[in-house]
């Protein structure tokens, strides 16, 4: 079976591009998120591990929507291939199931994570220098007025899932579960 696991980082991101290019491989099945991809306990991508079966084929955009880190990706890639789940990533167009694969699979996830880790290193300095400088005001604080009510819904099971409590509030996943972490602390 052809598969697709499609991920965006905010629930304001468009998924659209990544289906469009996944067009091309007759995908039967989808399974699309839109959550950050620092946590590998992400619903959907936990729910194509368990729905893959030897012989299917998991197709990506790119190595960066399945994880931010090697090992979060080799990971991924070895519960695949424990099941005889092929990968197949379309932007650096490579399939997990060849020995040249498997090798460029390493090393382009090492590179994205060097990739990754420089990026926060130049963001963090960024903003030690507007702090410095007094231009750094830091994040605004989200304040939601329902937030307790349909917090309390979500507790009762009413509201079933996180990601769905979060479009009611109209924020994205991250910053529903730091409100929770205020709220229960």
């Amino acid at each position: 079976m052809q598969i697709a696991y499609i991920r965006v980082s905010t629930l304001e991101q468009n998924e659209q591009r990544q289906v469009e290019a996944m067009q091309k491989y007759n995908i039967e099945k989808w399974f699309i998120e839109k959550v950050s991809g620092k946590n590998a306990n992400r619903p959907k991508l936990q729910e194509m591990l368990e729905f893959v079966r030897e012989g299917d084929t998991v197709h990506i955009h790119d190595f960066s929507r399945l994880a931010r880190s090697t090992k979060d990706l080799l990971d991924i890639v070895e519960k695949l291939n424990g099941k005889g789940v092929a990968l197949v990533s379309n932007k650096e167009n490579i399939d997990s199931s060849t020995p040249t694969g498997k090798l460029m699979l390493t090393m382009i996830g090492a590179i994205n994570e060097f990739e990754r880790t420089n990026l926060l290193e130049r963001q963090a300095e960024g903003i030690a220098i507007a702090k410095k400088n007094g231009k750094y005001k830091g994040r605004k604080p989200v304040t939601i007025s329902d937030f307790e009510s349909r917090y309390k819904l979500y507790v009762s099971r009413e509201i079933k899932t996180k990601t769905e409590l979060a479009k009611q509030l109209n924020i994205s996943r991250p910053t529903l579960d730091k409100l929770i972490e205020e709220h229960t602390s």
